[in-house]
């Protein structure tokens, strides 16, 4: 199976006129099978509080590739709340799950 990564963006303004304006993005990476991961979810500071991260949520988890998929996942420092309203919550069996961290390629 191939990999897949779909990309959700959000825009003021309609596509197509001069004057749109990208507010808000999105990136899910999966198999469409067994794993999804939800990764770079931000919406810019001027734009929230207005439930775009709501919307941008909903558009994700109703997702027609994405309703089959056993695991999903996400990292967040500061979101929970918003997460857990979509059904995610702290993993089970953590000590299952390992990680390979470098330093960021930007940070010397």
């Amino acid at each position: 199976m191939e990999n897949t990564t779909l990309c959700f963006w959000v825009y003021k303004g309609e596509i197509g006129n001069e004057g749109i304006e990208q507010v808000g993005f999105a990136r899910v990476i999966t198999d469409l099978a067994t794993f999804v991961y939800l990764s770079d979810v931000f919406i810019l500071p001027d734009y929230r509080k207005l439930g775009l991260s709501n919307w941008l949520m909903d558009v994700i988890t109703n997702h027609s590739e994405l309703q089959e998929v056993r695991r999903f996942m996400l990292a967040t420092n500061d979101a929970h709340a918003l997460y857990k309203k979509y059904g995610f919550n702290q993993i089970d069996n953590p000590e299952r799950f390992m990680q390979k961290a470098r330093k960021s390629p930007y940070q010397q």
